[in-house]
């Protein structure tokens, strides 16, 4: 599992034309999966973002999660995380999960955040969505499952 995780002010995403999902502060996270993915993978990578502490305490320094300041999540499914662009011009998506198996993931890995009190906006599973952000800082961080969980046990 690929993010992209961007602390934000406020984000939405339209579809057709309409407001689909929309937050103010929080996390905008671009989500993609591979086949090797699981809902173990799934949920160990919602938990690792939702206590990431990238929100600023009152000294200034990111100390906070977004569970800390109860800020909301827009989650977009997002295949192209896993994009290959080492031969020729036009990047190859191969690594990509199957639809099916994706789209399993991504809606399993937005129940597992809700689950943890957060609220989930989201996106609709391949759709040609428009997405606007108000990026906070800017605070942009990319999280890959392999790198990211591939060690012990995590700090709570």
């Amino acid at each position: 599992m690929r993010t992209v995780i961007q602390r934000v002010r406020e984000a939405s995403v339209t579809i057709d034309g309409e407001v689909h999902g929309e937050i103010g502060n929080g996390l905008l996270i671009l989500a993609g999966f591979c086949d090797s993915d699981d809902r173990e993978t799934a949920e160990r990578m919602a938990d690792k973002i939702r206590r990431l502490r990238i929100f600023e305490d009152e000294s200034g320094k990111m100390n906070l999660s977004v569970e800390d300041v109860k800020g909301a999540v827009l989650s977009i499914s997002q295949f192209t995380l896993y994009a290959d662009c080492r031969k020729g011009n036009r990047p190859s998506f191969v690594k990509s999960g199957s639809p099916e198996h994706a789209k399993e993931l991504y809606l399993y890995f937005n129940d597992v955040l809700r689950s943890r009190g957060i609220h989930v906006e989201e996106g609709i599973f391949a759709a040609d969505m428009k997405v606007r952000l108000l990026n906070d800082g800017p605070v942009t961080i990319t999280m890959d499952s392999e790198e990211v969980l591939a060690g012990g046990s995590q700090r709570r």
